[in-house]
């Protein structure tokens, strides 16, 4: 059996490409151009999580990029107002997978994973939805995230951040005060990545 050459995908690309393009002049269907490059993301997601799934031990970063690709395709054969929930949600469950392929060593992957998911919430809510105010849900969610970390790791420091932005998102969110957060949760963020890098450092 002959190995396949990436000049036989690249001329299958080119026909593909061709073929949607008349089939749109003809009038049969719109988007001619997101749905290859769709197609064409969906592959090279496909491709790494295919490396991923080969070895997950030792190819565990391949399933970021295969999540982040296959976002992008997903979003791509259906635009529209669900793009961000596809691309930030699949890629939040890939950094959640590369938790479960080491929970010792990659429990950072939870924070990534937490704050990707929560921002896809909060897509549906503003894009879908209308929603104008979403900084409380912002907060809640990184709340949790900590808590997750806390719970799973198990970690007593992520006890702190993650209560304090719950309370910040529970309080300040639903309250006349919620402007203030646009310049409490960089702050909050700042406090808890010194935090992080107390600990590190603290352990070495």
């Amino acid at each position: 059996m002959k190995r396949l050459d990436f000049r036989i995908l690249l001329g299958a690309a080119l026909v593909l490409l061709g073929a949607l393009m008349l089939l749109e002049r003809f009038g049969l269907f719109r988007g001619a151009a997101s749905i290859f490059w769709g197609l064409v993301f969906l592959a090279g997601g496909g491709y790494f999580l295919y490396r991923f799934g080969l070895s997950p031990n030792a190819e565990w970063w391949a399933v970021i990029p295969g999540s982040a690709l296959a976002g992008i395709g997903v979003s791509s054969l259906l635009p529209g107002r669900w793009g961000g929930l596809f691309f930030l949600g699949l890629l939040g469950v890939g950094f959640f997978v590369v938790y479960l392929t080491g929970r010792r060593e990659r429990w950072w992957s939870l924070i990534p994973g937490g704050v990707l998911v929560t921002l896809a919430v909060i897509s549906v809510l503003s894009d879908v939805f209308g929603a104008r105010e979403t900084g409380g849900i912002f907060f809640l969610g990184l709340g949790l995230t900590f808590l997750l970390v806390a719970v799973l790791v198990p970690a007593q420091w992520a006890y702190i951040p993650g209560l304090i932005l719950l309370l910040m998102g529970a309080v300040l969110g639903y309250t006349p005060f919620g402007g203030y957060l646009n310049y409490v949760w960089p702050a909050a963020l700042i406090l808890a990545g010194l935090i992080l890098i107390f600990q590190f450092a603290r352990r070495s």
